[in-house]
């Protein structure tokens, strides 16, 4: 092409895109201007099972009573604070009510919203009876934080939204985003992320083509308009991206090998990011060089789910997200039940434990089957998740190890048990009282505390299950004391 015309080319692209951003100026205005990396940081959240801090200790550097609070550097009118006057309080959403969740409706009164989402973005549930505490907590429908000045309003909703994704948990998130509606940015920025990692790009792409001003960045408009079938518009809105310096060298490449159907055939690999986003993974996949989820953070394994990956990914994603309490071991139970184990070691082993212990339990004899599941199943780390699925159908005529196995399956369950192993001395401490005030920041530091336990600090643990008593979740704190008992008999061995 003639450097003239190129030029001209070139400024034509860039208006036609600077015409597009004027559109959508408070995406402009208010969003950064690079590909969605998950804004709410989820993904890459902090290794909350390595970290030394947990809440209830001192605070850390920059946190707490004593942190030095921002300063106006000048007496000029800050930035107008826009709230949609027809909307409710996203703080105040949640797919389950207080009642149904346990749960007082005031839990979080006498705290502030910003110093609750950093815990509940930090706060550990290893734990699985923890774990299902800690995600009714997320999905509760609870009064606001009164300390929260307008401008903050929805701080609590993201991160507790942010919390269920770094979890792994898509579906709960979803659930609980859908009740704010999309039309906020923040809020359809993960939306727009789940559903990439679902496969449900295209509904997203509709909501985002008709609802001005909410495309998380000009990668994500790319991209739709593609999913569109406009191809030709976006390789004008990628090339005046270019232009502008709105999209790195990164990205630009592999949009490039996404709109262009030239590189189909060719040996050109692109190495995955540094900071892998949901965004880039599809796109990945969309060029023909899938990446592997195994390596990625917990959400990415909710993608090898779809009926379209093969058995043994699919397998090995819904382990990975049972483990997690991501998804109901009744789903990875479905899933073991899809086909005949085709290969041995691994996964392979613990589908065929499965089978046998399926076909066992339909006879009413597991003398065999359940030790053999259960070996296997501790082996990996699982004997937690053998327990959500089976526990509850084990027959009551078990004799031998295999009595004993069923016992400590059941009780882990939380159902009763004949014979159950006692709790830890340790574990029982003395009676306190429930905090008049900030109950919700008492209750996420009993988490933390109880969490401590796997780490063999049962006496934390034993002060963090008198709060939860304190609170009125006994039965919360009576779970988790008969899991942390039966940790060294299920937990995986040393």
């Amino acid at each position: 092409m003639p450097t003239a015309n190129r030029a001209s080319y070139d400024l034509i692209a860039a208006t036609a895109l600077w015409l597009a951003i004027s559109a959508g100026a408070a995406l402009a205005q208010q969003q950064p201007l690079s590909a969605s990396d998950w804004l709410s940081g989820s993904v890459q959240a902090p290794e909350r099972e390595s970290s030394a801090w947990r809440p209830g200790d001192a605070s850390p550097p920059g946190m707490g009573p004593g942190a030095v609070q921002p300063v106006a550097e000048s007496g000029a009118v800050g930035e107008v604070q826009v709230t949609r006057l027809d909307g409710g309080d996203p703080d105040a959403g949640g797919t389950i009510t207080a009642r149904r969740a346990g749960l007082p409706r005031d839990l979080w009164q006498g705290s502030d919203a910003q110093v609750l989402a950093p815990l509940i973005l930090q706060t550990p549930a290893r734990l699985p009876a923890m774990n299902v505490l800690l995600r009714r907590v997320l999905t509760a429908q609870l009064t606001p934080p009164t300390g929260a000045d307008g401008s903050r309003r929805g701080h609590l909703f993201l991160a507790r939204a942010d919390r269920l994704l770094d979890m792994g948990a898509l579906e709960q998130a979803q659930a609980l985003l859908v009740t704010a509606g999309p039309g906020d940015p923040e809020v359809f920025r993960r939306l727009f992320d789940i559903a990439l990692l679902e496969g449900d790009e295209t509904r997203a792409c509709d909501i985002m083509n008709g609802t001005p001003g909410i495309a998380p960045s000009f990668a994500a408009r790319i991209f739709c308009l593609a999913q569109g079938g406009d191809w030709a518009a976006a390789a004008v809105s990628l090339h005046g991206a270019e232009i502008l310096g709105l999209i790195d060298e990164r990205q630009a490449i592999m949009l490039t090998h996404f709109l262009d159907d030239a590189f189909v055939d060719s040996d050109d690999v692109l190495d995955p990011a540094e900071r892998m986003t949901p965004l880039d993974f599809r796109i990945h996949e969309a060029i023909g060089q899938p990446l592997p989820t195994s390596p990625l953070p917990v959400a990415f394994a909710q993608s090898d789910l779809r009926l379209n990956s093969g058995w043994k990914a699919r397998l090995e994603a819904a382990e990975r997200l049972a483990r997690a309490g991501a998804i109901p071991a009744a789903r990875l139970r479905q899933i073991y039940a899809e086909q005949k184990p085709a290969a041995s070691g691994g996964v392979w082993e613990r589908a065929s434990a499965m089978r046998t212990l399926e076909a066992a339990m339909a006879a009413g004899d597991v003398s065999t089957a359940l030790p053999r599941a259960f070996d296997e199943f501790r082996g990996a780390g699982m004997a937690d998740v053998l327990a959500s699925m089976v526990a509850a159908d084990l027959p009551e005529t078990t004799e031998g190890r295999a009595a004993e196995i069923a016992g400590w399956l059941r009780q882990w369950h939380g159902l009763p048990v004949a014979d159950p192993v006692a709790a830890d001395d340790a574990l029982t401490a003395d009676p306190v009282h429930p905090p008049a005030e900030a109950r919700g920041e008492a209750l996420l530091a009993a988490l933390a505390d109880i969490d401590a336990g796997l780490d063999g600090d049962l006496t934390r643990a034993g002060r963090g299950l008198a709060m939860l008593t304190a609170l009125g979740l006994d039965e919360d704190a009576d779970l988790a004391r008969a899991q942390l008992s039966l940790q060294p008999l299920i937990g995986p061995e040393n």
